[in-house]
């Protein structure tokens, strides 16, 4: 199956001398939600902003829905919807008036049933004859969301779209993108929220100075790299771990209180029967257990900052 976004080696280079992107290859399958992560400089911002025609690649390119989105961009940019990072609006228009505006740059019929129903999704219809100017930064996000999809997109990129926004923005931002995946829409989003790609993504990319270091299936990647803590509250906490358990990575946590195995997910062996029998023959006894897998923010640190993770 075709891709809806093919994009095939692409590069950019600022005037500066800085190279945002190398030799980006990725394909976006229809109807999927896929989770774009990457420290900040890392390229994911610049990467959108080529996909949707407002930066200019230096090299490679980029298909929407087969068509190439420099020679036909017309046509590729009408599926497009973007809700940027920066809020930018015209102040002095009103909520209705901006939403409207933006579905007929896109050649869409006028249709006041669709626009209120989108003002409604995302709680702006009491705020619907006010002025842009009035509202608050979280009311001026949804206003970006709302024109984003005014007319109607096949495609849908979120850039940091939550970014210091309320709670309620949060909730109803994701009940939103819930509904529009069940509609057939394709989703990609950046976020610093890794809970919510973990929540949402079928698939999650991890770019790093520039490149493209990691794509795969959510769940595949988690079973993949993800690792598991055992945590044992002892009976009388240590001091220190005794020599005895030293071919496990074990550390103590609370002033000796808590005893933690960290270990590989992958492996068939995990180490913990024999373990508890070290635990068992050296005297040291447990009142409780608690076993983790690690989170996606656990494995994207491990991807792009080894040292750190260790």
């Amino acid at each position: 199956m075709q891709p809806v976004i093919a994009i095939s080696g692409v590069g950019k280079t600022y005037k500066s001398g800085h190279v945002a992107l190398r030799g980006v290859d990725l394909d976006i399958a229809k109807g999927e939600i896929f989770a774009l992560l990457g420290p900040n400089g890392a390229g994911k911002t610049t990467l959108i902003g080529i996909v949707c025609g407002v930066v200019t690649a230096t090299s490679g390119s980029v298909a929407v829905d087969g068509h190439d989105n420099v020679s036909d961009w017309r046509r590729a940019r009408a599926k497009i919807g973007l809700v940027p990072q920066e809020l930018s609006t015209e102040a002095f228009e009103t909520v209705r008036a901006t939403v409207t505006h933006s579905r007929g740059l896109f050649g869409k019929a006028p249709d006041r049933g669709f626009i209120e129903k989108l003002l409604k999704d995302l709680s702006l219809y009491d705020k619907r004859d006010a002025k842009i100017m009035t509202l608050s930064g979280g009311m001026k996000r949804r206003v970006l969301i709302a024109k984003a999809l005014a007319h109607e997109p096949e495609i849908l990129f979120l850039d940091e779209p939550t970014a210091g926004v309320d709670v309620s923005l949060r909730r109803d931002m994701w009940n939103l993108v819930r509904s529009l995946r069940e509609r057939g829409v394709t989703i990609i989003l950046t976020t610093h929220y890794i809970e919510e790609a973990e929540e949402m993504a079928d698939r999650v990319g991890v770019i790093d100075k520039g490149r493209i270091i990691l794509v795969e299936e959510k769940a595949v990647l988690m079973r993949k790299l993800g690792k598991r803590r055992l945590t044992l509250t002892l009976e009388v906490p240590l001091a220190i771990v005794p020599d005895g358990l030293a071919e496990w990575d074990l550390t103590l946590e609370s002033d000796g209180e808590l005893l933690v195995y960290t270990f590989n997910a992958r492996e068939e062996e995990t180490g913990i029967p024999e373990l508890l029998r070290a635990l068992h023959d050296l005297g040291i006894g447990f009142r409780d257990l608690d076993m983790e897998k690690s989170s996606l923010e656990d494995i994207f640190v491990d991807l792009v900052n080894p040292s750190e993770a260790a």
